[in-house]
Order: C-alpha cells, then sequence, then structure tokens
C-alpha cells in the first residue's frame, strides 16, 4: 500500500519534532508500506531543518520519502507563521495533481495541527482514487479561541472553521489524538461511525536502545543533590507557558523543610522568568540545566526520582491531553505527579503516581510529601505500573498496527 502523509510540522530523529509521522512512518515500512510524508521546509518545533535550495526538495529518511515544500521562516505566532501556513497549503494545491500521479497513494493523511491541508489532501486523493483520512492533533480554531483568545469572528478563524467543517464531512475516517472529541467533532458535522482515538505514543525499541551518559554539567549537579541526600523531583522538556512550570517552582517554598531538590531540564521561553523567580526568592532548593541530547534521555530519567507534569486550567482540556514527555517518564518507571483538569488522566488511569488540581504549588508540595514519605518499595512499585502500561497501550508498534486497522475498514 502507497501511504501519503502531509504533516506541515513532520520531523525525524535528524532533523527534531515532530517525531509522531516519523515513528507511525517507520513501522509502516517495516510492515512492507511505502511511505511518502510531505512537510514544510521550515517548522519552529524542529532542532534543525533542511536546507533546501528548490520550490520542493525529496530526501530519504529511513525508508521513507520526505518531500520537502519550500516555505519562508517565521518566528513566534504573528502573521510571518500565518503566511508561512498559507505558503505551503498553496503549493501542496498547486502541486497536487503532480503529487498524485508521482505518489500514487491508495491513501492520504491529511495530519497538521490547523485543518487547511485537508484542501490538497482531499484533491490528491480524489485524483488518486484514494481513501481521504483526517489526523487530529489539535482542534483548531477552538485552540486559538480558548487558549488564545482570538474571538470567533476573526477572518482567520473563520477560515480555519470552513476548513475543519468540510474535513469531517469529506474524510472517510477521523483519527483523532485527543480521546474525548467525538461530541464536540458530531457537533461540526462528523458521523459518530467516523471517529477513532489513536493517542501519542513512544518507540519502545528505540528508546530502550538509548545509553548514551550525560553531560558532565548534569552529571556532577545530580551526583552533588545526591550527595547531599536529597530527592530530586525533575521535570524534562520544554519551558514554555503551556507547561505551568512556574507553580512548579513556587511549590519548592513550602519544601524548606524536606531535602528535596526541584530539577528543570530543558530550555523555552519561560526559562528566564523562571530564573528570576527562583533569585528573587532565594530558593535555592531549585536549579536549571540546558537540554541533553536525545539519546542521554533515559539516563537522565534514571537519575530522577520523581517527576513532574503540569498543565495550566483551561476548558479545551476537556477533550483530553496525550503529552509525549509523559511516555518518557513511564518508561523510567518512577512516580509521576501529574496536576491537571482534563478529559483524561494517564497517571491516574495506570495509578503511576499522584495527580492534583492544576495552578496549585500547595498541592504539588502536598504530593512530592506524600511520596517522600511512602517506602521505596511502594515507590518503585508505582513507577512500574506506568511503565507496564505504557509498554502495553503506547507502543508505536500497537499504535500503527491499529492506524493500518483504520485505513483498511
Amino acid at each position: 500500500m502507497n501511504i501519503l502523509l502531509i504533516n506541515h510540522y513532520a520531523g525525524s530523529p535528524k532533523y527534531g519534532m515532530e517525531y509522531r509521522p516519523y515513528y507511525l512512518g517507520k513501522e509502516w515500512v517495516k510492515n512492507r508500506h511505502q511511505v511518502t510524508i510531505i512537510a514544510s521546509s521550515f517548522s519552529h518545533v524542529r532542532s534543525k531543518n533542511p536546507e533546501i535550495d528548490s520550490e520542493i526538495k525529496e530526501e530519504l529518511i529511513d525508508g521513507m520519502r520526505y518531500i520537502w515544500i519550500k516555505t519562508p521562516r517565521y518566528k513566534g505566532n504573528g502573521i510571518k507563521r500565518v503566511i508561512n501556513i498559507f505558503s505551503f497549503v498553496f503549493k501542496l494545491i498547486k502541486n497536487s495533481r503532480r503529487f498524485s500521479k508521482e505518489i500514487k497513494p491508495d491513501v492520504v493523511i491529511a495530519s497538521s495541527t490547523y485543518p487547511l491541508d485537508i484542501y490538497p489532501a482531499y484533491l490528491i486523493s480524489r485524483f488518486s482514487k484514494a481513501k481521504l483520512i483526517f489526523e487530529v492533533h489539535d482542534l483548531w480554531p477552538l485552540t486559538p479561541i480558548e487558549l488564545g483568545g482570538m474571538p470567533k469572528w476573526h477572518p482567520f478563524i473563520i477560515i480555519l472553521q470552513i476548513a475543519e467543517d468540510f474535513a469531517y464531512r469529506k474524510c472517510d475516517k477521523v483519527v483523532s489524538i485527543l480521546p474525548k472529541a467525538l461530541d464536540y467533532m458530531v457537533s461540526r458535522g462528523l458521523k459518530p461511525e467516523k471517529f477513532v482515538h489513536i493517542p501519542n505514543g513512544i518507540d519502545i525499541e528505540e528508546w530502550q536502545s538509548f545509553t548514551d551518559p550525560l553531560p558532565e554539567e548534569h552529571k556532577s549537579v545530580i551526583e552533588r543533590f545526591k550527595n547531599e541526600g536529597k530527592f530530586l523531583v525533575g521535570y524534562a522538556g520544554s519551558l514554555g507557558v503551556a507547561n505551568a512550570l512556574d507553580y512548579f517552582v513556587k511549590s519548592a517554598k513550602y519544601l524548606k523543610d524536606l531535602p528535596v531538590a526541584l530539577v528543570l531540564v530543558g530550555q523555552g521561553p519561560e526559562k528566564e522568568k523562571l530564573q528570576r523567580y527562583v533569585e528573587e526568592n532565594k530558593l535555592d532548593k531549585v536549579v536549571f540545566l540546558p537540554p541533553v541530547p536525545k539519546k542521554s534521555i533515559p539516563e537522565l530519567l534514571d537519575k530522577i526520582d520523581i517527576f513532574y507534569i503540569g498543565w495550566r486550567r483551561s476548558p479545551l482540556y476537556r477533550f483530553g491531553v496525550s503529552p509525549n514527555k509523559l511516555f518518557d517518564y513511564m518508561m523510567a518507571g518512577k512516580p509521576i505527579i501529574h496536576a491537571v483538569e482534563a478529559g483524561n488522566d494517564l497517571v491516574a488511569e495506570s495509578g503511576c503516581g499522584m495527580s492534583v488540581p492544576p495552578e496549585d504549588p500547595i498541592a504539588i508540595a502536598n504530593a512530592i510529601r506524600k511520596l517522600i514519605s511512602m517506602s521505596k518499595d511502594e515507590r518503585e512499585k508505582m513507577g512500574l505500573r506506568g511503565k507496564e502500561y505504557v509498554i502495553k497501550n503506547h507502543d508505536y508498534k500497537i499504535l500503527a498496527r491499529k492506524f493500518l486497522e483504520v485505513i483498511n475498514i
């Protein structure tokens, strides 16, 4: 079968996030399917973008054919990002007949955050007489309305809404990363029988093969805390607004009597603000470290005693959440504190930690206290439940097979 997946932000281990298209595609290739991924030449979420000197460039990555569409660079979420989006979509539409003839797909998957690429995906599927799958990562335009505060009458929102409704009417199936989105999608015109939930996941085999040692900076800081007899409560990932790390850092104010240190590993727009707060409040139990290479993540997580992941309080999360970093935490087999109010909660479902209300530093501090007061054996059993859960439910081998079953229905 020829599978064409369109994802504006698609990446790979060579370029960085977004990884989902790569890991699904890699499993499909193992099952002897041909996989083509069409993506934008520039994405803000990649650590590195491909070098491209023509409008369209092809590259072979681990058996998959990547087609890069040249788009302008941008920073932030302003007009330049919108221009980047429209550039990608228009060039795809312009070349839709060409891609149909060259790729000859049996199925076309429109899989970007925003719904506008449903239009070129629809054209290619019609030219090729292929099935059309609409994969939903985030609910746009609801996300910029509820999280970004954009009005429903904004021209960009109206354009996105028309595209979303078109996708639900025209697709053969919707694959939703969000588990609780069915009712919303039905309200926008989707037939209920078209809905399938396939969450995010992790490549278990790859994760277990990562054995690179920690950078010296990380190693020395962690060893110092360990020698002082401190429990390490860690966060590893992007330091952004959505991660609600200000509440995690503030929880240190309520832990001054405990032998504990909060370790934040990563980079992001909130880092300087968080560091200033720590300095101003003399929170010497909070330390910031730079990101580690992907292959060093298991070694890093093995050194941490408890993990934290949090969200801001938002009605948008009523549809569910599926954070990639949570699967890394669960694979490490350590207890997790999950500050969340959402339609689902993998920590509670798997029994691998404690869930607390979002935006509540006292609740976070109390959860840390409770976990530290447990025996080592209790914490190990708790962490093991998370590891067993993610291996059973979120291995990309399993998710890719489920996706193929959706295509073949």
